[in-house]
């Protein structure tokens, strides 16, 4: 066991210098490791000042960047007064300048006045010896739309000017593709136009110019799909002189699938909803980090470097509430044994961590937790990482090799639809058809997957978009032949593509029903193939039938190899009670490269056991909502 513990503190030295190479050269690989560093968005919502961000970062300077936490972000509506009236998706209260570009708020952000933005800030954080990020949001605000600003024209200098007159906010806004969550806040730009793509080019080249080096662009991925806003942001951060992380949120609905149409753009994207200190949340994440590990995108090619699938910030400690005009004010929902599975997971995951918790009062337990020398080499330096099927319980949820338990002989199975967002190039988003019920009412139904499947045939009802009482279209040519689809119960309700807020995890139902009106979510099109495409994202519709009353508990586990030979295991235990976990050591070579295990010794993480696999088996008593994680040499 002594030899166990020398070999664990070489690889903590080893990772720090490792740590810091890749630091010194972060200019010629970006996120050649999964990014690391805290953000304020648990903690502050969107109210977060100055002198609060600052006295942040000189804590995470002080204790958290030794163990690689290199990024400081400033999250959402920075440049929003806090004022009375002002909150996350109210209308009027921000700051912006002549061009139409969001600035900081000089009440909250004092050092910004005189149009230096966050040049001050970003230099006292870089003086600290760790990055500065900021959150920015898709396209262009609403208030700049309605101040109709010119748009700057960085190349020439001055307003930008086309076929002999001056663009203006008006003329690049779509206002039928406002943010789902933020209606008042922001819509996309038209990036066919010359004068879109320049201000779009403006607010990148400002960002550089005040030092920031990562953005968090959101409501432009999953649900909020605008692939040509993220090409073309992407091609403007590779030809700056600036290295600029590049980072997308939120990714409700994301699958591997689609995520490969970005991941070669940017350097971090996330693969869920918003993560909140909530149970069902962390349980949330467990299928959709299996799906991306088995698609190999951890590490994948990415804007000048790799790109992460992000499985959202950690909640621990001190936050604030989502939504919320307050700053942290209460401790972390989830138990020790809850946040030590979040933090293994999302280390095997190979996510990019970030603390979300107010670091001005972090607890000794959360501190000790996001800094556990194994964790954090298992989040940087380990490789073939992905979930283990070959485990089993003494509740028997599972049999070895990770099939569900069938129903007894005799009973049938009942099941229930979920409506989902997928690309339309993907199989299963082929499956519509149109049926007609007499000549004034047609129904679109999903056909696909129905195959014994005790469920009625999921349908909507097809309605033509509404025209003005002189004829006139309410809606732009574009949206000419496509329809809006009723509920079959409730005629008023629309189908709508996305949620009007930001969702976590846990509050996550793919597809919604809403009052109808005039809003691209609930404008279809239905293709001659059988995929129905949104006016919104461009993803198609899906249904995809889930048998109801499955027990949500369960087991799970992950693998993953170190540098110098050594296995990682976890067991995890999502169900309501303690429960005995175990795994066969032959099987790890089922999953394993070049490996032919018989025996395997070590000690398990958190409890310090000592593990020596005489009978063949890898076992432990797993508390409800735990985990236990094995490290483990092998021969």
């Amino acid at each position: 066991m002594v030899s166990l513990l020398w070999w664990i503190l070489k690889c903590e030295q080893k990772s720090a210098f490792v740590l810091s190479q890749n630091i010194s050269q972060s200019g010629l690989q970006q996120a050649s490791l999964p990014p690391r560093g805290w953000n304020s968005y648990d903690s502050f919502c969107w109210t977060i000042s100055e002198e609060e961000f600052l006295q942040s970062a000189e804590i995470v300077s002080q204790r958290l960047k030794a163990h690689g936490y290199q990024f400081v972000v400033v999250d959402y509506l920075w440049y929003r007064k806090k004022v009375t009236g002002a909150y996350p998706d109210s209308l009027g209260f921000d700051v912006i300048d002549e061009w139409g570009r969001m600035l900081p708020d000089p009440g909250r952000w004092p050092s910004s006045i005189g149009g230096k933005g966050f040049s001050d800030v970003a230099n006292r954080v870089h003086s600290l010896g760790l990055k500065f990020g900021i959150h920015v949001m898709r396209g262009i605000s609403t208030q700049a739309v309605n101040a109709n600003t010119p748009i700057l024209d960085t190349t020439k200098g001055g307003a930008y000017q086309e076929s002999g007159r001056v663009w203006r906010a008006k003329d690049i806004a779509m206002p039928e593709r406002a943010c789902a969550w933020m209606p008042h806040g922001f819509m996309s730009v038209n990036t066919k136009l010359g004068a879109g793509r320049a201000f779009l080019k403006s607010l990148y080249e400002q960002y550089a110019a005040w030092g920031v080096d990562l953005v968090k662009h959101d409501c432009v991925f999953g649900d909020d799909l605008d692939l040509n806003e993220i090409s073309y942001v992407s091609e403007v951060l590779s030809e700056l002189n600036r290295p600029i992380v590049y980072s997308l949120s939120p990714g409700t609905s994301v699958t591997p699938a689609m995520a490969k149409d970005v991941s070669g753009l940017v350097n971090m994207y996330r693969i869920t909803g918003d993560d909140w200190d909530l149970w069902e949340d962390v349980k949330a994440h467990f299928d959709v980090t299996r799906d991306f590990s088995t698609a190999n995108m951890i590490g994948g090619k990415g804007l000048k470097g790799n790109s992460w699938p992000d499985l959202d910030m950690l909640p621990f400690g001190w936050l604030t509430d989502p939504g919320s005009n307050e700053g942290p004010h209460r401790f972390s929902k989830l138990t020790l044994e809850e946040k030590r599975t979040q933090m293994t997971l999302w280390s095997l995951a190979k996510s990019p961590l970030m603390y979300g918790g107010d670091v001005r009062k972090i607890d000794a337990t959360t501190y000790e937790l996001i800094t556990n020398p194994t964790l954090l080499e298992i989040n940087y330096f380990s490789s073939n990482n992905m979930e283990f099927p070959y485990v089993t319980s003494s509740i028997n949820l599972k049999h070895p090799g990770g099939k569900k338990r069938r129903p007894k002989k005799g009973i049938k199975a009942s099941f229930t639809h979920s409506l989902g967002l997928t690309g339309c190039s993907e199989s299963k988003a082929s499956g519509w058809s149109i049926e007609s019920l007499n000549q004034d009412l047609e129904r679109i139904c999903w056909k696909n997957g129905l195959e014994n499947k005790h469920q009625a045939t999921f349908c909507v009802h097809k309605r033509e978009l509404q025209f003005r009482l002189d004829g006139v279209s309410m809606y732009p040519a574009d949206y000419r032949g496509k329809h809006q689809l009723v509920a079959t119960d409730r005629m008023k309700f629309c189908l709508d593509a996305s949620p009007k807020r930001k969702v976590t995890s846990r509050e996550f139902r793919r597809g919604t029903f809403s009052p109808c009106r005039w809003d691209s979510n609930q404008i279809w099109e239905l293709n001659s193939n059988g995929t129905m495409v949104n006016s919104y994202s461009g993803l198609c519709a899906t249904v995809e039938y889930v048998e109801a009353n499955v027990n949500s508990g369960g087991i799970r586990s992950w693998i993953a190899t170190g540098r110098t030979g050594e296995i990682y295991l976890a067991f995890f235990n999502l169900s309501e009670q303690k429960t005995e976990i175990y795994a066969k050591t032959s099987y790890l070579a089922k999953v394993l490269p070049d490996k032919s295990i018989t025996s395997c010794k070590g000690k398990e993480v958190w409890s310090g056991t000592d593990v020596i696999t005489t009978q063949g088996t890898i076992s432990m008593n797993v508390e409800i909502h735990g985990c236990a994680l094995f490290l483990l040499n092998c021969n």
